[in-house]
């Protein structure tokens, strides 16, 4: 049902509670997620994106019970991947001549999704939209994180940024407000998405957070398409980009790693043992990818100073799951953060450089040339993890 968040505005989305997996199996969603929709009404009415496709028939039918579909003046479009767009189809078929306002690249990604031939009307950063009384100002926020993104300010009910999917998380909730929410569990969230969606365009996410903030808007609602709507102290999360966007790091070292026998697993506590006697104040955390969630890996590198990757050799390579990790760290573009590798062998021992040399290619600073060990680490190998981890805390 809708739910009124202001005498103009209402929130007419989605919660899905059963969400686990997000852009395919590419992202988990321990949390759900939602789908948020906002209707705008003063003279005119203007809807805010829509839902996901697997919702379009119960998104119509519901905004029905909010509204004559005949009312609807505007559909804006901050941005038009399915999970945004994936409801206009069953919407247009209704009130097909509605004119819809997005990017000149939005409209391009419509068109590629959707073939129709719908009423597009493209704006571009300072165009406005008047409602009557209030009005929408348009800033495009191309690659936050799709090149056709952008924001809509309204500027009545003290001042509203519908912000698509800049300062979203995944994360599901009936009472949709930040400050209604376990707020730990928000901002693990909040951080997690930007890691994992947004990592990669810092350098344009800075420039916009900063470009918003230097137009003074009155802003009392930060109203993203995911998750939670920011009603109290609604900057708190642009302050967050900020740091977030700076090439984000904590006094925490990670330790990742894959082990068919326990030997590399049994490397990698060792070297833990040896930084956390060099370094009793950094936070240190040990992860076998295999057993934990991908991209929660990731959001413990992205907070990292430094990231130790493991892996035995198998065929004179490294593991399946590690290199899928790698990857994923290369795409993300982590920045102004130290690495090496490490593993056990058991004849060619190639594994380590494969791994060190993929570290570079990702954008980290080696620390050293790694550690290998032959077969089952005894005491004394194990001794040297520690002294190790003790010389890779003291070169950070």
């Amino acid at each position: 049902m809708a739910k009124k968040l202001t005498p103009k505005v209402s929130w007419v989305g989605k919660v899905d509670w059963e969400l686990t997996h997000f852009h395919g199996d590419e992202y988990s969603t321990h949390r759900g997620s939602s789908y948020n929709s906002y209707l705008v009404r003063d003279e005119k009415v203007a809807l805010i994106d829509t839902v996901w496709q697997p919702y379009d028939r119960e998104f119509v039918s519901r905004l029905k019970q909010e509204i004559d579909l005949k009312e609807i003046d505007y559909i804006v479009m901050n941005h038009n991947e399915i999970d945004h767009s994936g409801a206009l189809v069953e919407l247009m078929r209704e009130i097909p001549d509605t004119p819809i306002y997005c990017t000149k690249k939005g409209e391009a990604i419509i068109r590629g999704h959707y073939h129709q031939d719908w009423n597009f009307v493209n704006v571009k950063t300072g165009d406005t939209l008047s409602l009557g009384s209030t009005t929408l100002t348009f800033v495009e926020m191309t690659m936050l994180h799709w090149p056709d993104s952008m924001l809509t300010y309204f500027d009545g009910d003290g001042g509203i940024v519908f912000s698509n999917d800049a300062f979203g998380q995944h994360f599901a909730t009936e009472s949709l407000y930040n400050d209604t929410v376990n707020e730990a569990e928000l901002i693990y969230e909040a951080e997690k998405y930007y890691c994992n969606i947004l990592n990669l365009y810092s350098p344009m996410a800075m420039k916009k957070v900063k470009q918003i903030m230097d137009m003074n808007l009155q802003i009392s609602m930060i109203c993203p398409s995911h998750g939670v709507i920011w009603k109290e102290n609604p900057m708190q999360i642009v302050d967050k980009y900020l740091k977030w966007a700076d090439a984000y790091q904590e006094d925490q070292i990670t330790i990742v790693y894959d082990t068919m026998w326990q030997s590399t697993r049994k490397m990698a506590e060792a070297i833990a043992d040896g930084i956390r006697q060099e370094a009793p104040q950094t936070y240190v955390k040990v992860l076998n990818i295999n057993r934990d969630d991908k991209n929660d890996v990731l959001t413990e590198i992205w907070r990292s100073k430094a990231v130790l990757v493991g892996s035995p050799t198998i065929n004179y390579g490294h593991s399946f799951a590690i290199a899928g990790l790698l990857e994923m760290m290369k795409g993300l573009k982590f920045k102004k953060k130290k690495a090496a590798a490490f593993g056990s062998y058991g004849w060619s021992g190639d594994a380590v450089k494969q791994l060190n040399a993929k570290l570079q290619e990702a954008g980290f600073e080696l620390v050293d040339e790694g550690i290998a060990k032959l077969w089952v680490p005894d005491e004394a190998s194990l001794d040297d993890c520690r002294t190790y981890g003790s010389n890779f805390a003291k070169a950070l």
